[in-house]
C-alpha cells in the first residue's frame, strides 16, 4: 500500500444494498458478527424495491402482500435497530483475490477497504437494444422496462402515450400494467419465444386483465422515426427465431420498452478471479453460497436471476450465515461432495457444489426449465440412482423451481454427480 493510504479494514463486507445484500448483513450479525459494512452505489437502501411500487411482494417470507418498498423498509429498519454500517452513492471499483476492494464516493474520496468475508449482492441489469440487434434509427423514445419503471415511479416522467413492449419478462408485463393504468395505451407485448418469459400471475393481472394482446413467436423487425419513435414494424418468427417474410405488421407508437432478459452484474466477480456459470452468467457456488475465490460469497439475482423475492431473501440469509461462520472459522468444509448437473429439460442448477456434512438436513435445489411443460416429473439422482422425484402439472422458464434433498438419501455416499432432469410421469 503507498504511503499515506489508510485501509478501511472490516469482517464482512456486503457489495449491494438492496434485498440480498440487507438480507444477507443481518443474517450475519444475527450469527454474532459486528463489524459488517454494507455499499450501495445508489441513493437509498433497497435497490430494485424502492421502484417497484406494486404489491405481490413478502407472501413467503412474511405472509403478507406488501409492496417493494414495503418489504425493503422491513429489512433497512432492522438493519439500522441492529446498528450495520452502511455507505450510499459508493461504486465499488475492484475487489482482488486478497479480498480488497477499492471504492470511491464524493464525502469519502477513495478508499481502500479490506474484508474477512465478502459477500456480493450486487443484483442483475437489463439486457439493452445494442444486445438484441434491432433494425432501424436510432430516435429518442426507446427504454428498458426497469428505466421506464424508474422514471414513472420515482422522478415521475411518463415515457409516453402509445406503447409497444418488446419481451414479456416480469418488468416488462408489469409496465404494460403500470403504464395503462397511468393513461398511456400499450399496443401489443411481442415475444420472441413460443411462451412468456414472466410469472403466469403477472401475464393475467397485467396483460389479460387490461386486454392487451400478448403475441408470441413475434419480434420487433424495424423501428420507425428519426427524432422520436413513430412506429414499430413486429413480424412472426420460424422455430430459429428468424422473422417470416410476409408476417409483418405496422404499429403505431411513441415509445418502444425492452424487457429482453436480465444479466446477473458480475464485472467485479471476474476481476477477483471468480469462477462464472456461463448458463447463470452468475459465481459458481456451493451449499454455502461461497463463490470459488475462499471468503468470497455471493447471493440474489447476482448468482442467478430470480422470480421472486423471497427466494433471494432466503438464499442471502443462508451467505450472510455461512459468512459469519467463516470469519468465526466454524464454517464446514470438505464433507461428501456431489457436483450438480442440468439434464433433459433442465437449463440450470443452483448450488453448482453440494458438500455434505453430518447433522445436515436437506440441501435446496433451485433450478429453470428449458421449454413449457405439462404433467412432468422432476428427477433428481446422485451417480445414476434417482433419490427424489416431485410431480408437477405444469413448468414454465419463467418460474424457478426448488426441490429439497434429503442429507439422509447422500450421506452414506461417496460423492460424485447429483443430477436434475425432467420425466414423464409415471416413468
Amino acid at each position: 500500500m503507498k504511503e499515506g493510504e489508510h485501509m478501511l479494514n472490516y469482517d464482512i463486507v456486503v457489495i449491494g444494498g438492496g434485498p440480498a445484500g440487507l438480507a444477507a448483513a443481518i443474517e450475519a450479525k444475527k450469527n454474532g458478527v459486528d463489524s459488517i459494512l454494507v455499499i450501495e452505489r445508489d441513493r437509498e437502501l433497497g435497490g430494485i424495491l424502492q421502484q417497484c411500487i406494486h404489491n405481490g411482494f413478502g407472501l413467503h417470507i412474511f405472509k403478507k402482500e406488501l409492496t417493494g418498498p414495503e418489504y425493503a423498509q422491513r429489512f433497512i429498519q432492522q438493519m439500522q435497530e441492529l446498528g450495520i454500517a452502511y455507505k450510499l452513492d459508493t461504486m465499488v471499483l475492484d475487489i482482488d483475490e486478497n479480498k480488497v476492494l477499492k471504492a470511491v464516493n464524493c464525502r469519502d474520496g477513495f478508499m481502500k477497504i479490506q474484508g474477512k468475508a465478502i459477500i456480493l449482492a450486487m443484483g442483475c441489469r437489463e439486457r439493452t437494444r445494442g444486445a438484441i440487434q434491432i433494425p432501424g434509427t436510432r430516435p429518442a423514445g426507446i427504454f428498458t422496462a426497469g428505466t421506464a419503471q424508474r422514471f414513472v415511479n420515482m422522478e415521475g416522467y411518463m415515457v409516453g402515450k402509445k406503447v409497444v413492449i418488446l419481451g414479456s419478462g416480469d418488468i416488462g408485463l408489469i409496465m404494460a400494467r403500470r403504464l395503462t393504468l397511468e393513461g398511456a395505451e400499450v399496443k401489443a407485448v411481442a415475444e420472441l419465444m413460443p411462451y412468456s418469459g414472466g410469472l403466469a400471475r403477472n401475464i393475467v393481472q397485467c396483460l389479460e386483465d387490461f386486454d392487451i394482446p400478448l403475441l408470441l413467436s413475434h419480434t420487433v423487425v424495424d423501428i420507425k422515426g428519426r427524432d422520436r419513435v413513430e412506429g414499430v414494424v413486429i413480424g412472426k418468427v420460424d422455430e430459429k427465431r428468424k422473422p417470416i417474410p410476409g408476417t409483418e405488421k405496422y404499429y403505431e407508437c411513441d415509445t418502444l420498452l425492452l424487457s429482453v432478459g436480465l444479466i446477473p452484474e458480475n464485472e467485479l466477480s471476474k476481476n477477483a478471479g471468480i469462477s462464472l456459470d456461463p448458463v447463470t452468467g452468475g459465481p459458481v457456488v456451493n451449499e454455502s453460497m461461497e463463490t470459488s475465490v475462499e471468503g468470497i460469497f455471493a447471493c440474489g439475482n447476482v448468482v442467478h436471476v430470480h422470480d421472486l423475492v423471497d427466494w433471494v431473501t432466503e438464499e442471502s440469509r443462508r451467505a450472510g450465515k455461512n459468512a459469519a461462520k467463516f470469519v468465526q472459522k466454524t464454517l464446514k468444509k470438505n464433507g461428501i461432495c456431489f457436483r450438480t448437473e442440468a439434464q433433459r429439460g433442465i437449463r440450470y442448477v443452483v448450488p453448482h457444489r453440494v458438500r455434505v456434512h453430518p447433522g445436515d438436513e436437506t440441501v435446496d435445489l433451485f433450478m429453470r426449465v428449458d421449454d413449457v411443460y405439462s404433467n412432468m416429473n422432476i428427477a433428481v439422482r446422485a451417480d445414476g440412482e434417482k433419490i427424489k422425484t416431485v410431480a408437477k402439472k405444469h413448468l414454465a422458464p419463467g418460474e424457478m423451481e426448488n426441490v429439497k434433498i434429503s442429507v439422509n438419501s447422500l450421506k452414506d455416499r461417496k460423492g460424485g454427480i447429483l443430477s436434475v432432469s425432467l420425466e414423464k410421469e409415471g416413468v
